[in-house]
């Protein structure tokens, strides 16, 4: 069994094991991540995103879903809050059976490419993460065939993380602001000990909420505005969330909204925007120090984990309200630690870490029932368990049936006995029923409730007669919410594997396929009447010139945006302009070997009209595109290619970056330049000029 850790979050997952003598953090997400969103450590990321695309069947995960989707679900676990219902190829499903897709998928990726099995592992939640979504949680990935091992709190984990690396004893309070939540969590750390010692949080305050407030400035500025199509609405989504991560590093942005309109957001009017979000979120640990009458300055070390602790602002706020120094990224990553910490707390309860370590933990709600008070009628929270106790907790507490009964409705509620029932943070989880055979129950019967709640969230219920000491009651809450999860998730997780997306002919372009050489393309036209200068060699070149026979390598995105406005004046490329120049070039070099690489931004940039045929063309191959993180991006891979296979570069670009490392692009036959006027294409040999500086 692999010591392994799963940070299940709200925007991205994370897969982490333990191997033996150290953790290493799992890189899933290379696979479908394109150049345009790559970053360090991205690779590392596996996007919690279900979606399907009119080019592929089956569902999608990961980057794929994310970057490929037409239609999508994200933030999967914020979901699991409730029953919620998602649509997913026109099919409706539980949110946990979207939730197993992303596990399977991710358990998939490990045996791809990780070469390990990812059976069963410690998983991680929120610290405020309700019952019925811890129990969802763990059927999610049940069903996806991963085994829960324990539900560790995500704070927990961090802490757990930066302990094994740095072994440091301590108070710690832990920032946790993610795509979905935010949480506070103050931790103790001695002799390898940890104790969960109070956490608060705020349930729907996360990325989500900071890229509708980034969405609302570009459009407050943006004076163009019509109906979108969904897959407009998508990539502009898409947009949104890139620009808001640029914003951490990146003085400004520039966003087009599906109009062509650019609007330009500074970092510093971007964080002036979201200055009450920040505000929100720092109220959580202000509560869990005041539930500990802590002073800031008894606290060791401030981690900050999640990926909206990577805003600047953000980080200088919790700094200047603790007033200290928060840790920094490099010893607590932000997006790592919590699997790492999930795969380390695996390893320990597999013996393989010595010393004593020990994971303590704390519920985050309390536990209780509703009563109706006998008089008023007024119904309120009875505590039975109270926040902040050590897992495994069992409490008890008497009650009386009101007025006569053959049955009693018992009320499992989580949340505040502090706030009024109808508070919006207090949860009904389920309701059970209470019957004594024999005879009815009266007002003077008095019962006791018993609730046990284990390390793992999940609760028993047992009642038994005060005098009598007869079981009334006896059940294992494995159902939490209203309706409870469907029994059927597993036949919906393999109907969701085989879902179906809308083929062309049904409203989406049949995608332009190009041929092999030697082939007639299906949509090339070659010109009626060949002019001289477009079936020309180049002059004075002999029939059995190798330059006649070089494989030619076409930088597609040159030609997408040839005679085209640039990006700053609303310029799109055109995917069709570059398939016209293809069936042009291959009219006129039938016995060619033909390569066309596209940069990975070309998808994105093309009118919504045109991304499913980029996208088919990607899918089967047509046209290459640079692995993510790719220096140069496509211009790097169109030279490579040339130069490998000794062929000829078909581009107007000069490649100056890229010249002194690559001289034979300035070689007589290695470059040849294209033109298009009214539907015709000219193909001419051309010498690249060389760059300013090197002349």
């Amino acid at each position: 069994m692999t010591a392994a850790g799963i940070d299940f979050g709200t925007t991205n997952s994370v897969v982490a094991q333990w191997n033996g003598e150290d953790v290493e953090v799992l890189k899933l997400g290379g696979h479908g991540l394109d150049a345009d969103w790559f970053r360090p450590g991205f690779d590392e990321l596996f996007p919690s995103v279900v979606g399907t695309s009119s080019l592929r069947e089956g569902a999608l995960f990961g980057w794929e879903a994310k970057l490929r989707s037409e239609e999508a679900v994200e933030a999967c676990k914020r979901l699991l809050r409730d029953e919620s219902l998602v649509t997913i190829g026109g099919s409706r499903f539980a949110a946990a059976t979207a939730a197993a897709g992303v596990f399977r998928s991710m358990a998939r990726a490990a045996e791809d490419y990780a070469a390990t099995t990812l059976d069963s592992a410690v998983i991680t939640v929120p610290a405020n993460a309700p019952g019925g979504a811890r129990l969802r949680t763990r059927k999610a990935a049940r069903f996806a065939g991963v085994k829960p091992r324990m539900l560790l709190n995500e704070p927990t984990a961090a802490a757990v993380s930066y302990a094994h690396d740095m072994g440091q004893d301590g108070q710690f309070l832990v920032f946790d602001w993610g795509g979905g939540t935010m949480d506070a969590t103050v931790l103790l750390h001695r002799d390898g000990f940890f104790d969960e010692k109070a956490s608060r949080g705020v349930a729907k305050l996360g990325g989500l909420e900071i890229d509708r407030r980034l969405r609302e400035m570009v459009l407050a500025r943006a004076s163009k505005r019509r109906e979108w199509t969904p897959a407009e609405t998508r990539k502009f989504g898409l947009d949104i969330e890139r620009a808001k991560i640029q914003l951490s590093s990146q003085r400004d942005v520039l966003i087009l909204t599906p109009e062509r309109e650019g609007v330009r957001i500074g970092q510093g009017e971007f964080e002036d925007a979201i200055q009450d979000l920040i505000t929100r979120a720092l109220d959580p640990v202000q509560q869990c120090l005041d539930d500990l009458r802590m002073d800031v300055d008894e606290l060791t070390g401030v981690l900050m984990i999640g990926g909206c602790s990577q805003i600047p602002a953000v980080r200088e706020e919790v700094a200047a309200a603790l007033d200290c120094t928060v840790v920094g990224a490099d010893l607590c990553d932000p997006m790592t630690s919590v699997a790492r910490g999930a795969a380390i707390t695996a390893a320990i309860m597999d013996g393989a870490i010595e010393g004593p370590r020990h994971v303590q933990v704390v519920n985050s709600h309390a536990l209780g029932t509703a009563v109706t008070d006998k008089r008023g009628g007024h119904r309120s929270f009875s505590e039975v368990i109270r926040r902040h106790q050590p897992l495994p907790q069992k409490e008890s507490k008497t009650y009386q049936p009101l007025g006569t009964n053959r049955t009693l409705r018992v009320e499992v509620w989580e949340g505040d006995p502090d706030k009024p029932l109808d508070h919006p943070d207090q949860v009904e989880l389920t309701t059970l029923t209470l019957s004594r055979p024999g005879r009815e129950l009266r007002g003077d019967d008095v019962f006791r409730l018993h609730y046990t709640y284990d390390a793992n969230g999940l609760l028993h219920v047992k009642a038994t007669m005060e005098n009598t000491g007869e079981v009334v009651l006896d059940e294992q809450v494995d159902s939490f919410g209203m309706d409870g999860a469907p029994e059927n998730v597993r036949e919906e997780l393999a109907r969701l594997l085989k879902l179906a997306g809308t083929r062309p002919g049904t409203g989406v372009r049949k995608p332009t396929r190009w041929t092999r050489p030697g082939e007639r393309p299906a949509t090339a036209r070659p010109p009626s009447r060949p002019s001289p200068a477009l079936l020309a060699a180049g002059p004075g070149r002999p029939a059995d010139d190798p330059v006649r026979t070089r494989p030619l390598v076409v930088d597609g995105s040159n030609l997408a945006w040839l005679g085209r406005p640039d990006r700053a004046s609303g310029g799109v490329p055109s995917f069709r302009q570059l398939s016209q120049g293809v069936s042009a070039l291959q009219g006129k070099y039938p016995d060619r070997d033909l390569h066309v690489v596209i940069d990975a931004t070309l998808r994105h940039d093309v009118d919504a009209g045109e991304q499913a045929e980029v996208e088919a063309a990607i899918n089967d191959g047509t046209v290459t595109q640079p692995p993510a993180g790719t220096e140069g991006r496509g211009d790097a891979l169109v030279v490579a290619m040339a130069e490998e296979m000794g062929g000829t570069v078909v581009s107007n670009d000069n490649f100056a970056p890229l010249q002194r490392a690559n001289p034979w692009l300035r070689d007589s036959g290695r470059v040849l330049g294209a033109t298009v006027s009214r539907g015709t294409w000219v193909f001419l040999y051309r010498v690249p000029p060389k760059p300013r500086s090197a002349r």
